[in-house]
């Protein structure tokens, strides 16, 4: 019998996000721990212009943070 690992994350998606990729980059963050824009576009299949957008506003809002390249939750 196989057994999976299971992991539980602790992630409120702020409710000012009405944007369904807004709250996808949010969760994305919250469970990485961090990303570069490329991981975002490549992982979540999203063009740059729309994580930089994304990012922007979640950075506006006080929610991301951008360190040495990588953009983590606030």
């Amino acid at each position: 019998m196989t057994r999976s690992a299971t992991t539980t994350l602790d992630a409120s998606i702020p409710t000012d996000l009405d944007s369904a990729r807004a709250k996808l980059v949010y969760l994305y963050l919250a469970a990485t721990g961090g990303a570069t824009a490329d991981d975002l576009c490549d992982d979540l299949e999203v063009t740059k212009g729309t994580v930089l957008s994304i990012a922007g506003t979640l950075q506006e809002r006080g929610y991301l943070e951008r360190r040495d390249g990588r953009y983590e939750l606030a």
